[in-house]
């Protein structure tokens, strides 16, 4: 990368332009594509056909989660990097003003000793005939010394300073292209994901669908009758504290609104953009994604869940919902679906977080 004036401008000038790009409306999300209409052909086979459909379905959608998380994680670093990048920016503007500046002054310098005849001041002292003079010349002379070693020590440093900048800015850059293919390569995946669910799903007829959706029903209530008989909940009796009374007022306030993968409010969610955005609502910034709350968050035992916590889902942690008492949860399931509330142990539990930033007891 070039040291001179043009080069670093052009430097601020393009990562400023870069972020811009980044930041537009519009690049962030892509709307999954509409669901086609139900076909009228002719009916699947009942019972073990329609289960295998649905475990089928439970897969694809399972895998355009885990795609999402993907997707969210290169956002949430894209955004970092995009913030690295314009502070860069804004150095690299301050350094070449900066630069201009003592340049002047070294030109001012040069222009005074021109203007000396040439000579340069020690001369000048020794031609002296009033003794007094010479000593304050003297004196002179060194502080111009010590002025003009500190101004071309400063502009050493201030060129350096703008080459690093400039070096760092380019190294941005290179993240910020690497997080969007990374973020471009997610959505394919989950585009992908989505498409063939619906296309299996608009292969069924009207009564097919509704059986589904009862086959959807018994499996997450076999899980949850399963999962109350262990007698998990005579055990969890956690009080919410205050940060998760307000987390979950405003989780269960967005129930009936669509699912949307990427999004996060205030008219669509996917699974994490609802849990992080209760918990930023009740004071508490936490990590985007469903496997960063996992990894980041403490980690609490199931039998001492409270209102607020958090419930991570499968090995992958690709699913996450909040939980609210009495052995339920709200979340946003999947595309198709809306926020709503089901049971806690209607997924394969992978372990519970807790955001609040106190570590007191329940």
């Amino acid at each position: 990368m070039g040291t001179g004036k043009r080069g670093l401008i052009a430097t601020a000038v393009a990562v400023v332009c870069a972020v811009t790009v980044l930041a537009a409306p519009g690049t962030a999300f892509a709307n999954p594509t509409p669901s086609p209409t139900p076909s009228a052909g002719p009916a699947l086979a009942a019972g073990k056909d329609l289960e295998a459909v649905r475990e089928k379905l439970d897969k694809l959608y399972r895998a355009a989660g885990r795609a999402t998380d993907e997707y969210n994680a290169a956002e949430e670093k894209a955004d970092k990097q995009s913030a690295e990048v314009v502070e860069l920016a804004k150095k690299i503007v301050k350094g070449q003003e900066k630069l201009r500046k003592l340049k002047a002054r070294a030109g001012a310098a040069a222009a005074a000793q021109y203007r000396g005849g040439g000579l340069p001041p020690e001369a000048h002292l020794v031609l002296s005939d009033d003794p007094q003079d010479f000593l304050d010349g003297a004196g002179r002379v060194r502080e111009g010394h010590h002025a003009t070693k500190g101004l071309l020590g400063e502009l050493t440093r201030t060129q350096e300073d703008l080459e690093q900048y400039a070096k760092d800015a380019s190294a941005q850059w290179k993240k910020l292209e690497a997080g969007r293919k990374a973020k471009a390569a997610a959505q394919k995946k989950i585009e992908k994901q989505i498409a063939q669910a619906e296309k299996l799903e608009s292969a069924l007829r009207k009564e097919e669908q509704e059986r589904l959706a009862e086959l959807e029903k018994e499996a997450a209530n076999k899980a949850q009758t399963a999962w109350l008989d262990s007698g998990i909940l005579d055990e969890i009796d956690g009080k919410a504290s205050e940060q998760g009374k307000k987390a979950v007022q405003y989780a269960t306030a967005q129930i009936g609104k669509p699912y949307q993968w990427g999004a996060e409010g205030p008219t669509t969610y996917d699974c994490s953009g609802l849990t992080s955005q209760a918990w930023i609502s009740a004071g508490r910034g936490i990590p985007r994604t469903s496997q960063e709350q996992w990894k980041r968050l403490r980690h609490i035992d199931i039998q001492d869940m409270r209102p607020g916590d958090l419930i991570i889902y499968f090995g992958d942690a690709s699913h996450v919902a909040m939980y609210i008492g009495d052995g339920a949860m709200v979340h946003a399931p999947r595309p198709g679906r809306t926020v709503t509330i089901a049971g806690a142990g209607s997924m394969p539990i992978l372990g519970v977080v807790r955001p609040d930033a106190a570590t007191g007891a329940n």
